[in-house]
């Protein structure tokens, strides 16, 4: 019987020979290899009529990507041109690692604000910080820890991303009508608006805010129901090109006669950059900075940059997979891979673009290879056209990047947490707080850190019921544990317990543990179970735990072989407690045999 028994509770372990020789046959697999390049999976089953279809929806978001691109190089504190230096490189990469038809890989507003603060004292740190963040991203993905995306509520990336653009936003409130500003920041972007407000210049300002009236309202565009609807939604997605176009022509017109009424972008060196190792030294204000100093600059954006970037390319490409499966570890893979090879051609750090990729969705694209038509435009754009992009109008980058942060303010979540649970509004109030006074990288963190508090609290105070029952005509307390059990919730479960038989007098002879709910428990709860029989026996009570699983009691019957007897899991609760109190001794529990 005993023999039985130690089989019964033994903990079942797995086989460390048996994990080698599947994890060895797994790599063997094709479909190993498949996975980790998407490529060759879609590839052999092209058709030639997805060609055309791919070719509109990549330049159609080239038209997209190119002034914006432009306006993110603004805001990372670098010269425009890194901006479309990061454009091109992420699409061809993506082709072949990337497993999201949709996605579409380069710079964002996020992106360039986390990079401005560094990046002004030299370029060489936005593209270091590039190379690192894809490594580490890759390793990442290489583990499959895509797992790690899920303990970020919906909540913490709501306030992070409204953060953000609140912050982007406001940073471009001052070249919108003209003005210079020290500062990207917050609250000194807003002081310089209003200590200069006389020194707004009239037609910065007529241009930029009529370009950003011009982009919300073709945004509706798209819902005009009359006419050919296909025109106006390509109509509607080429806004962003039509208002360069627009500003650039208006600025290289009014300046015939030398005079410039706009404050432009200036001139964009011209040509492809070199494709070289990034930068692992470099040289500032003559002063030589070596990789470990750089490194001690860059400080936490090399956690937090791979945190967000990985945050938005999984969370588009869940929102574009139209009922498929995405595979979080193979789009860190691939968004590890456009980093580093990115780094090579002087990109800042990139990601999954939503606009882009809403615009890449809203073409029709068919596969992964519109990312080459994108990509193949923005070199075009800076072989070519690179002297047209010096009349590019600031207020009009500033509209387009004030319309892009508008489209990001997800006012109806709010409301929506405000409707389902209000007590979700604390990570959400805690990150965008924080976020927009302190920085986007710890403000993320202590929404991740406010909702662990969540979490720890929910398991630290577990449902735990306690009842008292007449059953057979004897007083028995039932304690109904309504989730799993862990050291956080340990003390908890024991200390109710005890204060409920406390507030009986006495009255109580038996307490039964009910554990259908509980699946699973660790060392310290059943090193509190093992107390708790203690305290019971001193308090002249007996315990049972009644339908606990195998596993769970295996944890508290190998920690101490006594407890073996006070688990019962075939009898009713009826016979359970007739057999207790019919052996006639406070301490049956531990002396009656095991039903199992």
């Amino acid at each position: 019987m005993r023999a039985d028994e130690d089989h019964l509770y033994r903990e079942q372990l797995p086989s460390v020979s048996t994990l080698l020789r599947d994890s060895g046959r797994k790599l063997c697999r094709p479909s190993t290899i498949t996975n980790k390049f998407p490529i060759l999976q879609w590839l052999p089953r092209y058709r030639m009529e997805y060609v055309m279809q791919d070719f509109i929806a990549g330049f159609t978001v080239g038209l997209t990507t190119i002034p914006q691109a432009i306006a993110y190089g603004v805001v990372a504190g670098l010269e425009p041109q890194y901006g479309l230096y990061s454009a091109f490189m992420g699409c061809f990469t993506y082709i072949v690692f990337g497993s999201c038809k949709d996605v579409t890989i380069a710079t964002t507003a996020i992106m360039a604000l986390m990079v401005n603060q560094y990046a002004t004292i030299s370029p060489d740190y936005a593209v270091l910080v590039c190379f690192l963040a894809g490594c580490i991203v890759l390793v990442l993905g290489l583990l499959n820890m895509g797992v790690l995306v899920r303990f970020i509520s919906i909540p913490v990336i709501t306030g992070f991303t409204m953060a953000a653009a609140i912050t982007i936003g406001s940073a471009q409130i001052n070249n919108l009508v003209g003005l210079s500003s020290p500062s990207n920041d917050l609250l000194p972007a807003w002081k310089n608006f209003f200590t200069h407000l006389p020194s707004i210049r009239l037609w910065d300002a007529l241009l930029g805010v009529s370009s950003l009236i011009f982009l919300l309202l073709m945004k509706l565009v798209k819902d005009i129901k009359w006419g050919n609807r296909i025109f106006w939604k390509y109509l509607a997605l080429s806004r962003n090109a039509l208002a360069v176009i627009f500003g650039t022509f208006l600025a290289y017109i009014l300046s015939r006669d030398g005079n410039q009424p706009f404050r432009v972008t200036g001139n964009i060196t011209a040509g492809v950059p070199p494709f070289r190792l990034p930068p692992f030294s470099t040289t500032v204000d003559g002063q030589y900075v070596s990789f470990g100093e750089m490194i001690s600059t860059v400080g936490a954006s090399l956690g937090s940059i791979p945190l967000i970037s990985i945050l938005e390319i999984v969370a588009i490409s869940k929102a574009f997979s139209k009922g498929k499966i995405v595979d979080a570890s193979q789009e860190m893979v691939a968004l590890g891979m456009c980093n580093i090879m990115g780094s090579f051609v002087l990109s800042m750090p990139v990601t999954g673009s939503f606009t882009r990729t809403a615009v890449n969705n809203a073409s029709g694209v068919k596969t992964p290879l519109g990312g080459a038509v994108t990509g193949a435009l923005v070199l075009m754009a800076l072989a070519f056209l690179t002297q047209t992009f010096y009349y590019i109008p600031k207020s009009t980058l500033a509209s387009i990047i004030i319309a892009a942060m508008i489209s990001l303010m997800e006012l109806h979540k709010i409301a929506d947490m405000w409707k389902s649970k209000k007590k979700d509004l604390f990570p959400f109030v805690v990150t965008i707080i924080t976020c927009m006074f302190w920085s986007l990288e710890y403000g993320i963190l202590c929404g991740i850190a406010a909702n662990l508090v969540y979490i720890l609290y929910s398991s630290a105070r577990p449902q735990v019921y306690v009842r008292l029952e007449k059953i057979n005509g004897h007083e028995v307390s039932l304690v109904d544990v309504k989730q799993k059990l862990d050291y956080a919730s340990a003390e908890y479960l024991k200390e109710k317990v005890i204060r409920f038989l406390n507030q009986q007098n006495g009255q109580t002879r038996l307490v039964v543990i009910k554990g259908e709910e509980i699946n699973s428990i660790d060392y310290t709860v059943a090193m509190n179970i093992v107390s708790l029989k203690g305290d019971l026996d001193a308090l002249d009570c007996g315990l049972i735990c009644w339908k606990w699983n195998i596993a769970s009691a295996g944890v508290v019957c190998r920690l101490n072989n006594d407890t073996r007897p006070i688990f019962k899991f075939d009898l009713t609760l009826e016979e359970l407690v007739a057999s207790h109190f019919e052996s006639g001794s406070s301490n049956s529990a531990s002396t009656v045999t095991i039903e199992a």
